[in-house]
């Protein structure tokens, strides 16, 4: 058993680059006694760590997951995958092909046949779980077991997105199984299209976030920083409510904003300057803790536009668990599941804005009964709770696949018997 070209793979601290093989380079496939998932993921594992990552870490108990990535260029003449083990059971796939290949009809052929070579190879027969509609392009062919779409968010109406998105999303719901999405809103929206449509909005790490309630040491780009600290931790992309969030820092010059993440799809020329509004950058999972907890005041200042007409911010509840109060833009699963909430509020405009950050402030005098009520309004919150709902759907789909599948051979043996019997 070989890899026919070049590849890397990564297990733990270890980069190996060469051919792989059944030796050294056999853990770059999965164990074929456990059965396959396979996802198509716009995403990056490695970009932020969010809804992706938390379920296919999941899975990874139960199946090998092939973590399928967009592709990167390379200066290669031939394609080839890049493999390697963010965690036990995962395995990320990134397909490296040529520059001039990137975004053509050459591009997809060029995955089609990495993918098609390493399936064959690790002899998977996997359960398809798609990210975006876009992966579709160079899996339509594949023979599974299930397909699944995560429907987390309307790619369509994101900056940039390709015009052919709405077409090959209409193509994966005639094809999956079954489809999930990431809120209630983006459900309604989705369940006209598909009868076996469920919402999973987006759930909470508790444990994780806990920790922000008593941390004992502030990051060094953060500890700086006067207080109060109005902080938010995410992309800063078009979502973002940029002119919200100077009109708030210019009204009230005493307060600072902190804001965490990469920037992504928008020039950071076009970002305000002001002495009062800190720019921190990406950080990883692990840090986020550190830095919620040295806020005083949790906000979600998105737009209110096409592109955030959908989202259901996995920050609500992250923020909440971190014993913070939360103030937002009225982002219609927001108000839908916290707006009666004690401890995030809603503001329309900048005025209102900073009158709700500054009762969010007062309520903070008290951070004992806002970890209270936080606990009681998250505690049928989990990812493993989202994990387990759908494995039992899917579990429940293969079953209904099965009996179809069953049936339709019992019909067409009853029919060629009919035939002899004639």
């Amino acid at each position: 058993m070989s890899w026919a070209g070049p590849f890397q793979f990564e297990i733990g601290k270890t980069r190996s680059t060469g051919k792989l093989s059944a030796g050294s380079g056999f853990a770059a496939l999965p164990d074929s006694n456990r059965p396959t998932l396979l996802c198509l993921s716009h995403l990056r594992w490695n970009f932020v760590y969010q809804r992706p990552q938390h379920l296919m870490s999941r899975f990874a108990r139960t199946y090998q997951v092939l973590f399928f990535e967009e592709p990167i260029a390379t200066d290669a003449i031939t394609p080839w995958l890049d493999i390697s083990m963010p965690e036990p059971g995962v395995r990320v796939l990134v397909p490296r092909i040529p520059a001039s290949h990137i975004g053509t009809r050459e591009g997809e052929a060029d995955q089609r046949r990495l993918l098609n070579r390493y399936l064959t190879i690790s002899g998977a027969e996997p359960v398809l779980w798609y990210y975006t509609p876009m992966s579709l392009a160079f899996t339509d062919h594949l023979d599974a077991t299930l397909i699944v779409y995560d429907c987390m968010d309307e790619l369509s109406a994101f900056r940039g997105a390709p015009p052919e998105l709405i077409e090959r999303e209409q193509r994966l719901m005639k094809r999956a199984d079954l489809v999930f999405t990431g809120g209630v809103s983006l459900y309604e929206a989705k369940k006209r299209h598909h009868a076996n449509t469920h919402p999973f909005p987006s759930s909470v790490d508790l444990d994780h976030f806990r920790t922000a309630r008593n941390i004992a040491q502030e990051p060094v780009d953060q500890a700086r920083i006067p207080h109060p600290r109005l902080g938010f931790y995410g992309v800063i992309d078009e979502r973002l409510d940029i002119e919200l969030v100077d009109a708030v820092a210019a009204a009230r010059p005493d307060w600072h904003i902190v804001l965490v993440g990469p920037v992504v799809k928008i020039d950071p020329a076009t970002l305000p300057r002001r002495p009062n509004i800190h720019y921190l950058g990406p950080k990883v999972y692990d840090e986020l803790p550190q830095y919620l907890g040295g806020w005083d005041v949790a906000i979600m200042p998105f737009a209110i536009n096409e592109s955030t007409r959908f989202i259901s911010p996995t920050k609500t509840p992250e923020y909440m668990a971190g014993g913070r109060t939360v103030v937002s833009t009225p982002i219609r699963d927001v108000v839908r599941a916290y707006g009666t909430s004690a401890i995030v509020r809603i503001a329309r405009d900048v005025n209102g804005f900073v009158s709700a950050i500054e009762d969010a402030l007062d309520d903070m005098q008290t951070p004992a009964a806002v970890a209270a009520v936080a606990d009681h309004e998250l505690r049928n919150m989990s990812w493993d709770n989202t994990w387990e709902n759908m494995n039992a759907l899917m579990d429940e789909a293969i079953a209904t696949t099965e009996t179809l599948a069953y049936q339709a051979a019992l019909g067409a043996g009853r029919r060629t018997a009919r035939r002899v019997r004639a």
